[in-house]
């Protein structure tokens, strides 16, 4: 199964300069357009998306995420991104519609 790096060009370089696919996009929109299309090829396990791109979609990337287990679309931290605490457990609750 493929990785892609899906964010801005500094985020997707480095990605590809470590044998990873990635599609740059300008805006959270476009984002979403190639998440949804990447996750219908079926040889992608595994999406990472920059969260400078993530945040504003991502009500709709949990809808997403219930949807389908696999690809897995993880939101991963940007060059310049500041450090945050993640709750895995609301994460969790929100996907699993607890």
């Amino acid at each position: 199964m493929k990785v892609v790096a899906v964010g801005g060009k500094a985020f997707v370089t480095g990605f590809v300069l470590s044998g990873v696919s990635g599609e740059y996009v300008s805006n959270p929109e476009s984002a979403l357009k190639k998440i949804e299309s990447l996750s219908k090829d079926p040889t992608v396990g595994l999406i990472m998306v920059s969260d400078d791109v993530a945040k504003p979609i991502s009500d709709r990337l949990t809808a997403m995420k219930t949807k389908k287990a696999i690809p897995l679309i993880y939101e991963v931290p940007g060059p310049g991104s500041k450090k945050e605490k993640v709750e895995y457990r609301a994460m969790l609750r929100a996907i699993l519609g607890v």
